[in-house]
């Protein structure tokens, strides 16, 4: 409960803090504008309209059901990995066994193409959710995976040591020094992942399904709609820089104060 009010409290200087992150937007969105006046709307739609495109797609029912459809694929693509992968990689990072063991076919999942697993779970589930759901999963599950084992790997041997020579408690030794330690390397891996779970999400709807964000950005490719596809985009990309920045950041840095 005292984490939660001092990043609550924190939040104001955070975002004092992040004046450089947006000037950097800022001058993406001046560079936009400059592509626009070069290439023409046809190939790049200058900010203004693609900006008023995107208000006009929030007042559409039918876009804001497909939203919904694509932050659950993707919530339900990435809690399976966080699951898995977490447990998977603490096990593996305990036991050295399991670890050895697990390591080959981590680095076949990490090096597998996500469109070739599209391809599959396209075989295997046909166009639906289930296809969705397993790409992300699969994609996304080493990322956490890595970030678990890592965790588990590095925790250094001085510290137990210290906290068996003072007869520390087995619950405080936990506490105080297995998951914070563990949880600096994990939580990181869980934004990566919901960050790859986003992207793949989307992919996989422009190949797989007839609904969802992914299926919309298909239509608009279909009908050289460049305006709608751009608009398409930021949405995704502005979901996700919100909770990545506004909600995420905030708790990964009281996460890792210990590193300092």
């Amino acid at each position: 409960m005292d984490a939660v009010k001092k990043i609550v409290r924190d939040f104001p200087a955070f975002l004092w803090g992040g004046w450089g992150a947006i000037a950097a937007i800022f001058l993406f969105i001046a560079a936009w504008d400059v592509g626009n006046q070069f290439y023409g709307d046809m190939i790049l739609p200058s900010p203004l309209d693609t900006f008023a495109n995107l208000l006009k797609l929030f007042e559409d029912e039918a876009f804001l059901q497909n939203l919904s459809i694509t932050v659950d694929r993707a919530l339900v693509g990435f809690a399976l990995s966080m699951g898995v992968g977490t447990a998977l990689g603490l096990l593996a990072g305990f036991f050295v066994t399991a670890s050895i063991t697990s390591r080959p076919i981590v680095t076949i999942l990490m090096g597998m193409p996500p469109i070739a697993w599209i391809v599959l779970a396209m075989i295997w589930f046909g166009m639906g959710d289930a296809t969705v759901e397993f790409t992300v999963f699969v994609a996304s599950m080493p990322i956490v995976f890595i970030g678990a084992l890592q965790g588990t790997r590095t925790l250094e041997d001085k510290f137990e040591e210290m906290a068996d020579t003072f007869r520390v408690p087995w619950t405080m030794k936990f506490t105080d020094i297995y998951i914070p330690h563990i949880f600096s390397y994990i939580f990181p891996a869980w934004v990566s992942a919901l960050g790859m779970a986003w992207k793949i999400v989307v992919m996989a709807e422009l190949l797989a399904t007839s609904d969802g964000i992914g299926a919309q950005l298909a239509l608009a490719r279909s009908q050289l709609d460049t305006e709608t596809a751009l608009a398409l985009v930021v949405v995704m990309v502005g979901l996700l820089m919100v909770v990545e920045y506004i909600f995420l950041e905030p708790i990964k840095r009281e996460v890792e104060k210990w590193r300092d």
